[in-house]
């Protein structure tokens, strides 16, 4: 208990739920909600944890310093009082990332430099020597985040974003961010317990974070690097028996996950990025038009999908759609269907009435996520 601290694991909107059920299963304590964030405590163990296990976080922070923050001299003050030589020494790189919603700061690179600028002062001023900005691959990234007259100041734990997984290489036009993936699938009730089909699979996320999910793999065990390894007090001993605790909870899977896609070469990727995630037993990619399908299995089927939005990808919405419609009523009976799209008007086309709808962002885009229970040996009646 004496070696627990605060963090904040930050997330997409609306997967704040989500991501607060994931904590509360890892055995995080204190939890709360916030906007985007949710904070809790833990030890150095479970931060390790969280960043290899968490499937809908982007960055596990942990705060260092909180102030009231007004003016420039006030921000640079009290960044410059932090001991830095904890954390960091004057051989060593940083980075800074800010975010930002205050009416006495609007630049979040004026925020940057400026906390840059007292923290290498520090260093020069103390030991002679300062540390290098390295924004790509840094020993230490600093975040700051300023709400209002509130400024925290947190070390990143994460270092790159969690949604790069690591089994990523060959993405398409319009790809899936991977925390989102597991967000969707998480909110679709998606648990293992039937076959799963992605009828437009792309580069293949979300059959890859649905069979994660399946198997209790940790959806970080194919990172290269966190930014804690680089951290004065990693403990890599630790974290080595965290990995080996976290794999010994894995479990079998004794469903089919299915992929489909029209274009040989998003089915082709697809493939590559499953070998990559070693998951191949699990997943089956076919290079095939949805429309021109048939349902792979009698059983029940979750089928969820990210559908072309017309943003990058130019289709006929409205025949697109339409066809989306038609081909799960005809052909997928027995069938819970998720899709996620932006385009809200596209959605009227599919023909059948949504039993949810959950407003989610892909990216910077308002979207919808709905569901659509297509009943066994129902065609209409249910849905007009």
């Amino acid at each position: 208990m004496g070696n627990n601290f605060k963090m904040t694991a930050k997330t997409l909107y609306g997967f704040e739920d989500i991501l607060e059920s994931e904590l509360k299963a890892l055995g995080a304590m204190n939890i709360e909600k916030g906007v985007r964030s949710v904070s809790f405590e833990g030890d150095k163990g479970f931060m390790y944890k969280a960043n290899l296990c968490l499937r809908t976080a982007i960055k596990i922070l942990k705060p260092i310093w909180y102030f009231k923050v007004y003016d420039e001299k006030s921000l640079y003050d009290n960044i410059y009082k932090i001991y830095w030589d904890k954390y960091l020494n004057a051989s060593q790189t940083l980075a800074v990332d800010v975010t930002l919603n205050s009416r006495h700061f609007t630049n979040s690179q004026f925020i940057a430099l400026k906390t840059k600028d007292a923290i290498v002062d520090r260093f020069r001023n103390t030991e002679g020597r300062r540390p290098n900005v390295d924004l790509r691959h840094p020993d230490l990234r600093v975040h700051v985040h300023i709400q209002n007259e509130q400024c925290i100041v947190s070390l990143d734990s994460s270092g790159r974003s969690l949604h790069q997984r690591g089994y990523k290489t060959k993405t398409n036009i319009a790809p899936i961010n991977e925390v989102l993936a597991a967000g969707l699938l998480l909110m679709s009730g998606w648990d293992g317990r039937t076959d799963f089909l992605d009828p437009m699979c792309g580069s293949g996320t979300l059959l890859i974070e649905a069979a994660m999910i399946a198997c209790n793999i940790p959806a970080n065990i194919n990172r290269k690097e966190f930014g804690f390894e680089k951290w004065s007090d990693f403990d890599e001993d630790l974290f080595d028996k965290i990995v080996e605790s976290s794999l010994n909870k894995t479990q079998e899977f004794h469903y089919k996950i299915y992929g489909f896609d029209k274009a040989p070469s998003a089915a082709l990727k697809a493939k590559d990025n499953v070998k990559n995630a070693n998951l191949s037993e699990y997943i089956s990619i076919e290079n095939k038009d949805f429309f021109k399908s048939k349902k792979p299995v009698e059983e029940k089927l979750h089928m969820v999908f990210n559908p072309p939005y017309g943003e990058r990808l130019s289709i006929d919405m409205q025949d697109f759609y339409q066809s989306i419609g038609d081909t799960l009523k005809q052909q997928y009976s027995n069938t819970n269907a998720w899709l996620v799209t932006s385009n809200m008007e596209a959605l009227k086309f599919v023909g059948l009435r949504p039993s949810r709808k959950i407003k989610v962002f892909n990216a910077h885009l308002e979207s919808k996520f709905v569901k659509y229970e297509i009943y066994e040996g129902s065609k209409k009646a249910k849905f007009n």
